[in-house]
Protein backbone atom coordinates (compact mmCIF):
# COMPACT_ATOMS: atom_id res chain seq x y z
CA UNK A 1 0.00 0.00 0.00
CA UNK A 2 1.58 3.62 -0.95
CA UNK A 3 1.87 6.11 1.34
CA UNK A 4 0.97 8.86 -0.82
CA UNK A 5 -2.09 10.28 -1.10
CA UNK A 6 -1.39 10.51 -4.96
CA UNK A 7 1.41 7.96 -6.76
CA UNK A 8 2.61 8.72 -10.19
CA UNK A 9 4.73 5.86 -11.43
CA UNK A 10 6.44 5.49 -15.07
CA UNK A 11 4.94 8.41 -17.01
CA UNK A 12 6.50 8.56 -20.28
CA UNK A 13 4.93 11.32 -23.03
CA UNK A 14 6.02 10.22 -26.59
CA UNK A 15 4.68 11.91 -30.04
CA UNK A 16 4.82 9.95 -33.33
CA UNK A 17 7.17 11.68 -35.59
CA UNK A 18 5.99 12.25 -39.30
CA UNK A 19 6.57 10.05 -41.95
CA UNK A 20 8.42 7.60 -39.84
CA UNK A 21 11.01 9.63 -37.80
CA UNK A 22 11.92 8.82 -34.51
CA UNK A 23 9.25 9.44 -32.20
CA UNK A 24 9.47 12.70 -30.02
CA UNK A 25 9.85 11.78 -25.97
CA UNK A 26 9.19 14.32 -23.96
CA UNK A 27 9.86 12.46 -20.63
CA UNK A 28 9.90 9.54 -19.73
CA UNK A 29 9.88 7.36 -16.27
CA UNK A 30 8.30 10.37 -14.25
CA UNK A 31 7.75 8.95 -10.90
CA UNK A 32 6.28 10.79 -7.67
CA UNK A 33 4.02 10.51 -5.00
CA UNK A 34 2.14 13.66 -3.20
CA UNK A 35 0.65 13.19 0.74
CA UNK A 36 -2.39 14.27 1.71
CA UNK A 37 -3.06 18.15 2.46
CA UNK A 38 0.81 18.54 0.80
CA UNK A 39 1.65 21.97 -1.28
CA UNK A 40 3.90 20.69 -3.75
CA UNK A 41 5.49 22.77 -6.60
CA UNK A 42 7.36 21.86 -9.91
CA UNK A 43 10.19 23.73 -11.53
CA UNK A 44 12.01 23.07 -14.63
CA UNK A 45 13.10 24.85 -18.00
CA UNK A 46 10.31 25.59 -20.71
CA UNK A 47 9.73 21.80 -22.85
CA UNK A 48 10.59 19.85 -20.42
CA UNK A 49 6.62 18.50 -19.70
CA UNK A 50 5.34 20.49 -16.50
CA UNK A 51 1.95 21.51 -17.93
CA UNK A 52 1.38 17.86 -19.75
CA UNK A 53 2.17 16.07 -16.95
CA UNK A 54 -0.40 18.43 -14.84
CA UNK A 55 -2.45 18.00 -17.39
CA UNK A 56 -1.96 13.93 -17.34
CA UNK A 57 -2.85 14.71 -13.52
CA UNK A 58 -6.14 16.37 -13.89
CA UNK A 59 -7.38 13.82 -16.78
CA UNK A 60 -7.02 16.25 -19.85
CA UNK A 61 -4.09 14.55 -21.49
CA UNK A 62 -3.03 10.54 -21.60
CA UNK A 63 0.19 9.14 -20.90
CA UNK A 64 1.98 7.11 -23.20
CA UNK A 65 3.61 4.90 -20.76
CA UNK A 66 2.12 4.80 -16.73
CA UNK A 67 -0.13 5.32 -14.30
CA UNK A 68 -1.96 7.69 -11.83
CA UNK A 69 -3.16 6.85 -8.52
CA UNK A 70 -5.40 8.60 -6.24
CA UNK A 71 -6.42 7.16 -2.76
CA UNK A 72 -5.62 3.84 -4.39
CA UNK A 73 -7.54 4.36 -7.75
CA UNK A 74 -6.31 4.96 -11.29
CA UNK A 75 -7.21 8.23 -12.59
CA UNK A 76 -9.29 8.62 -16.52
CA UNK A 77 -10.71 11.23 -17.46
CA UNK A 78 -11.64 14.41 -15.65
CA UNK A 79 -13.05 14.90 -12.39
CA UNK A 80 -14.61 17.31 -10.12
CA UNK A 81 -12.02 15.35 -7.45
CA UNK A 82 -9.30 17.68 -9.27
CA UNK A 83 -9.83 21.59 -9.74
CA UNK A 84 -8.10 23.03 -11.96
CA UNK A 85 -6.68 26.84 -12.25
CA UNK A 86 -4.95 27.60 -15.69
CA UNK A 87 -2.46 30.92 -16.63
CA UNK A 88 -5.62 32.27 -18.98
CA UNK A 89 -8.45 32.32 -16.13
CA UNK A 90 -10.61 29.76 -18.24
CA UNK A 91 -13.82 31.81 -17.06
CA UNK A 92 -17.69 31.27 -18.98
CA UNK A 93 -17.29 35.48 -20.16
CA UNK A 94 -20.81 35.91 -20.69
CA UNK A 95 -21.84 34.98 -16.82
CA UNK A 96 -20.52 36.99 -13.56
CA UNK A 97 -17.93 36.33 -11.73
CA UNK A 98 -20.46 35.12 -8.94
CA UNK A 99 -22.64 32.71 -11.17
CA UNK A 100 -19.23 31.55 -12.93
CA UNK A 101 -18.44 29.96 -9.17
CA UNK A 102 -22.16 28.99 -8.39
CA UNK A 103 -22.34 26.74 -11.90
CA UNK A 104 -19.49 24.68 -10.98
CA UNK A 105 -20.80 24.68 -7.41
CA UNK A 106 -24.21 23.52 -8.60
CA UNK A 107 -22.20 20.90 -10.73
CA UNK A 108 -20.67 19.64 -7.40
CA UNK A 109 -23.25 19.00 -5.91
CA UNK A 110 -26.77 19.00 -7.74
CA UNK A 111 -29.10 18.01 -4.86
CA UNK A 112 -28.02 21.47 -3.35
CA UNK A 113 -30.88 24.56 -2.70
CA UNK A 114 -30.58 27.64 -4.67
CA UNK A 115 -29.79 29.03 -1.42
CA UNK A 116 -27.25 26.24 -0.35
CA UNK A 117 -25.65 27.02 -3.39
CA UNK A 118 -25.47 30.39 -3.14
CA UNK A 119 -24.08 31.01 0.25
CA UNK A 120 -20.93 28.23 -0.43
CA UNK A 121 -20.03 30.35 -3.50
CA UNK A 122 -20.26 33.68 -1.61
CA UNK A 123 -18.15 32.23 0.74
CA UNK A 124 -15.44 31.63 -1.69
CA UNK A 125 -15.77 34.83 -3.43
CA UNK A 126 -15.30 36.72 0.10
CA UNK A 127 -12.08 34.53 0.72
CA UNK A 128 -10.92 36.19 -2.40
CA UNK A 129 -11.67 39.41 -2.07
CA UNK A 130 -14.62 40.08 -4.25
CA UNK A 131 -17.13 41.00 -2.45
CA UNK A 132 -18.77 44.52 -2.47
CA UNK A 133 -19.94 44.54 -5.84
CA UNK A 134 -17.37 42.74 -7.78
CA UNK A 135 -18.57 39.21 -8.12
CA UNK A 136 -21.63 40.72 -10.23
CA UNK A 137 -19.35 42.00 -12.83
CA UNK A 138 -18.29 39.64 -16.38
CA UNK A 139 -14.57 38.57 -16.47
CA UNK A 140 -14.28 41.32 -19.39
CA UNK A 141 -15.33 43.93 -16.49
CA UNK A 142 -12.73 43.02 -14.03
CA UNK A 143 -8.90 43.08 -13.96
CA UNK A 144 -6.83 40.45 -14.84
CA UNK A 145 -5.98 39.64 -10.74
CA UNK A 146 -9.28 39.69 -10.19
CA UNK A 147 -10.08 36.89 -13.19
CA UNK A 148 -7.83 35.06 -11.64
CA UNK A 149 -9.13 35.16 -8.01
CA UNK A 150 -12.64 34.42 -9.94
CA UNK A 151 -10.47 30.91 -10.85
CA UNK A 152 -9.05 30.53 -7.95
CA UNK A 153 -12.39 30.62 -5.83
CA UNK A 154 -14.34 28.73 -8.05
CA UNK A 155 -11.61 26.14 -7.76
CA UNK A 156 -11.70 25.84 -3.89
CA UNK A 157 -15.34 25.71 -3.94
CA UNK A 158 -16.04 22.83 -5.44
CA UNK A 159 -13.36 21.66 -2.98
CA UNK A 160 -11.42 19.22 -4.94
CA UNK A 161 -8.94 16.21 -3.15
CA UNK A 162 -6.50 18.01 -5.55
CA UNK A 163 -5.85 21.22 -6.95
CA UNK A 164 -4.08 21.87 -9.79
CA UNK A 165 -2.05 25.03 -10.80
CA UNK A 166 -0.72 25.85 -13.75
CA UNK A 167 1.31 29.45 -13.31
CA UNK A 168 -1.69 30.70 -12.23
CA UNK A 169 0.25 33.87 -11.49
CA UNK A 170 2.51 34.53 -14.73
CA UNK A 171 0.29 36.89 -16.29
CA UNK A 172 0.34 39.21 -13.67
CA UNK A 173 2.32 42.03 -12.14
CA UNK A 174 3.87 41.74 -9.41
CA UNK A 175 2.17 43.47 -7.02
CA UNK A 176 -0.94 41.60 -7.96
CA UNK A 177 0.71 38.19 -8.06
CA UNK A 178 2.11 38.62 -4.41
CA UNK A 179 -1.22 39.62 -2.80
CA UNK A 180 -2.97 36.46 -4.47
CA UNK A 181 -0.24 34.16 -3.43
CA UNK A 182 -1.02 35.43 -0.17
CA UNK A 183 -4.76 34.29 -0.94
CA UNK A 184 -3.87 31.36 -1.88
CA UNK A 185 -1.89 30.40 1.23
CA UNK A 186 -4.31 31.67 3.51
CA UNK A 187 -7.74 29.70 1.69
CA UNK A 188 -4.82 26.58 1.64
CA UNK A 189 -4.44 27.03 4.85
CA UNK A 190 -7.97 26.49 5.91
CA UNK A 191 -9.05 23.95 3.87
CA UNK A 192 -6.54 21.56 3.68
CA UNK A 193 -6.50 20.15 0.22
CA UNK A 194 -3.56 18.88 -1.25
CA UNK A 195 -1.73 21.50 -3.81
CA UNK A 196 0.26 20.64 -7.38
CA UNK A 197 1.35 23.88 -9.17
CA UNK A 198 3.74 24.69 -11.52
CA UNK A 199 6.04 27.86 -11.57
CA UNK A 200 8.82 29.43 -13.24
CA UNK A 201 9.70 31.41 -10.12
CA UNK A 202 11.55 30.00 -7.75
CA UNK A 203 10.57 33.13 -5.12
CA UNK A 204 6.82 31.64 -5.39
CA UNK A 205 7.67 27.99 -4.79
CA UNK A 206 9.73 28.86 -1.81
CA UNK A 207 7.08 31.06 -0.40
CA UNK A 208 4.08 28.18 -1.21
CA UNK A 209 5.25 24.69 -1.05
CA UNK A 210 6.23 22.38 1.36
CA UNK A 211 8.48 20.65 -1.25
CA UNK A 212 9.37 21.36 -4.95
CA UNK A 213 10.05 19.00 -7.69
CA UNK A 214 13.04 19.65 -9.72
CA UNK A 215 12.90 18.76 -13.37
CA UNK A 216 15.69 18.19 -16.40
CA UNK A 217 15.58 19.43 -19.24
CA UNK A 218 14.09 18.01 -22.06
CA UNK A 219 13.67 15.90 -24.44
CA UNK A 220 13.46 12.44 -22.32
CA UNK A 221 13.34 14.62 -19.07
CA UNK A 222 12.61 13.80 -15.37
CA UNK A 223 11.98 14.34 -12.24
CA UNK A 224 15.40 14.34 -10.79
CA UNK A 225 15.34 16.16 -7.12
CA UNK A 226 12.76 16.30 -4.22
CA UNK A 227 13.54 19.66 -1.91
CA UNK A 228 12.02 19.88 1.14
CA UNK A 229 11.56 23.50 2.01
CA UNK A 230 11.88 23.42 5.87
CA UNK A 231 10.51 26.83 6.13
CA UNK A 232 8.21 27.72 9.63
CA UNK A 233 4.54 28.58 8.08
CA UNK A 234 2.82 30.87 7.95
CA UNK A 235 5.28 32.48 5.96
CA UNK A 236 5.18 36.11 5.62
CA UNK A 237 6.41 37.37 1.74
CA UNK A 238 8.58 40.57 2.96
CA UNK A 239 9.75 38.52 6.13
CA UNK A 240 10.42 34.76 4.73
CA UNK A 241 13.56 36.57 2.83
CA UNK A 242 15.71 37.32 6.41
CA UNK A 243 15.26 33.81 7.54
CA UNK A 244 18.49 32.35 7.82
CA UNK A 245 17.67 28.72 5.56
CA UNK A 246 16.17 30.34 2.86
CA UNK A 247 19.04 31.63 0.70
CA UNK A 248 20.57 27.85 0.91
CA UNK A 249 17.57 26.60 -0.60
CA UNK A 250 16.90 29.64 -3.40
CA UNK A 251 20.85 28.73 -4.05
CA UNK A 252 20.56 25.79 -4.37
CA UNK A 253 17.61 25.24 -6.82
CA UNK A 254 19.01 27.81 -8.94
CA UNK A 255 22.16 26.12 -9.28
CA UNK A 256 20.53 22.99 -10.15
CA UNK A 257 18.37 25.20 -13.44
CA UNK A 258 21.66 27.16 -14.13
CA UNK A 259 24.02 23.83 -14.67
CA UNK A 260 23.08 20.60 -13.17
CA UNK A 261 20.01 20.42 -14.63
CA UNK A 262 22.03 20.76 -18.03
CA UNK A 263 24.39 18.03 -16.45
CA UNK A 264 22.19 15.39 -15.89
CA UNK A 265 20.51 15.90 -19.36
CA UNK A 266 23.75 14.79 -21.32
CA UNK A 267 23.95 12.27 -18.81
CA UNK A 268 20.64 10.89 -19.89
CA UNK A 269 21.91 11.13 -23.81
CA UNK A 270 25.27 9.41 -22.71
CA UNK A 271 23.35 6.73 -21.17
CA UNK A 272 20.15 5.05 -19.99
CA UNK A 273 19.64 6.20 -16.28
CA UNK A 274 19.13 2.71 -14.53
CA UNK A 275 15.79 2.46 -12.82
CA UNK A 276 15.75 1.76 -8.99
CA UNK A 277 16.42 -2.03 -7.81
CA UNK A 278 13.15 -3.84 -7.35
CA UNK A 279 10.58 -1.15 -8.89
CA UNK A 280 11.43 -0.56 -12.22
CA UNK A 281 10.86 3.32 -11.17
CA UNK A 282 12.47 6.18 -11.00
CA UNK A 283 11.52 8.28 -8.23
CA UNK A 284 13.26 12.49 -7.57
CA UNK A 285 16.16 11.90 -5.11
CA UNK A 286 15.21 13.57 -1.58
CA UNK A 287 16.90 16.28 -0.83
CA UNK A 288 17.19 18.88 2.34
CA UNK A 289 18.83 21.68 0.88
CA UNK A 290 20.23 22.55 4.63
CA UNK A 291 22.08 18.61 5.18
CA UNK A 292 23.38 19.03 1.71
CA UNK A 293 27.08 19.51 0.80
CA UNK A 294 27.30 22.20 -1.84
CA UNK A 295 28.82 21.65 -4.97
CA UNK A 296 31.86 23.18 -5.67
CA UNK A 297 31.12 24.89 -8.42
CA UNK A 298 27.96 26.42 -7.15
CA UNK A 299 27.11 30.00 -7.03
CA UNK A 300 27.88 31.35 -3.78
CA UNK A 301 25.19 33.06 -1.51
CA UNK A 302 24.55 36.86 -3.17
CA UNK A 303 22.86 37.97 -0.56
CA UNK A 304 19.01 39.41 -0.48
CA UNK A 305 20.17 42.47 -3.04
CA UNK A 306 21.91 40.35 -5.41
CA UNK A 307 20.39 37.29 -5.48
CA UNK A 308 19.92 34.91 -8.61
CA UNK A 309 16.30 34.52 -9.92
CA UNK A 310 14.33 32.70 -12.32
CA UNK A 311 10.98 34.69 -12.90
CA UNK A 312 8.32 34.00 -15.79
CA UNK A 313 10.37 31.62 -17.19
CA UNK A 314 13.67 33.77 -18.17
CA UNK A 315 16.68 32.84 -15.66
CA UNK A 316 18.70 35.85 -14.48
CA UNK A 317 21.77 35.13 -12.93
CA UNK A 318 23.13 37.11 -10.23
CA UNK A 319 25.31 40.34 -10.14
CA UNK A 320 28.71 40.43 -7.84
Amino acid sequence: MSPYFLNAQGLTKRYPAPRGGQPLTVFENVSFGLSKSEFVCVIGHSGCGKSTILNILAGLDDATEGVVLMEGQELSGPSLERGVVFQNYSLLPWISALKNITFAVRSRWPDWSREQVLAHSRKYIDLVGLGGGAEARRPAQLSGGMRQRVSIARAFAIEPKLLLLDEPFGALDALTRGMIQEELVRIWEQTSQTVFMITHDVDEAILLSDRILLMTNGPKAHIAESVAVNLPRPRDRSEIIHHPDYYPIRNYIVEFLVRRSKELTRQSANQESAPQPGTGLRYPREVDPLNTPASPRAEPDPGPKASAAVTAGTLRKPSH
